[in-house]
């Protein structure tokens, strides 16, 4: 009972979270065969470029975290590759915030149904830091 409530805890938490990172506005409502389809654009604000220290310091943090333990550079684990996350995640400003957010509280539905870990102790700064190399990686 007590695993019970603690999963749908969690669910609660993780469900709430995805909900929170979302910043998406409604553009404009399309109807299709009696179908309301909406279109919707993310809030993307421009990137300072990164250095390319802050990259390296970047990879130096990932080389030093668990995050390896899941994911690899080009090669699913548990996790997604680093390069379909670059993929699927321009690299600006609201993009790094979210990540950031998304590694320090852990969570799951983007890439299927695993969770992330959540990872509170780690400074959002170190991980902007990885997620800007990350990012990187096109």
């Amino acid at each position: 009972m007590k695993r019970v409530i603690f999963t749908a805890g969690i669910l609660i938490l993780m469900l709430s979270a995805n909900v929170s990172f979302a910043q998406t506005k409604t553009t404009k409502k399309t109807t299709t065969h009696k179908t309301v389809v909406k279109k919707t654009t993310t809030k993307a604000t421009a990137a300072k470029k990164p250095s390319a220290a802050d990259l390296e310091a970047g990879k130096g943090l990932l080389a030093k975290s668990d995050c390896l333990s899941c994911h690899k550079v080009d090669m699913k684990i548990v996790g997604p590759a680093y390069i379909d996350v670059a993929k699927k995640y321009p690299a600006n400003e609201a993009n790094y915030e979210l990540l950031t957010k998304k590694v320090i509280a852990g969570g799951s539905g983007n890439w299927g149904t695993t969770a992330m870990a959540a990872h509170p102790t780690l400074a959002a700064a170190d991980v902007k830091k990885m997620v800007e190399y990350i990012l990187s990686l096109k």
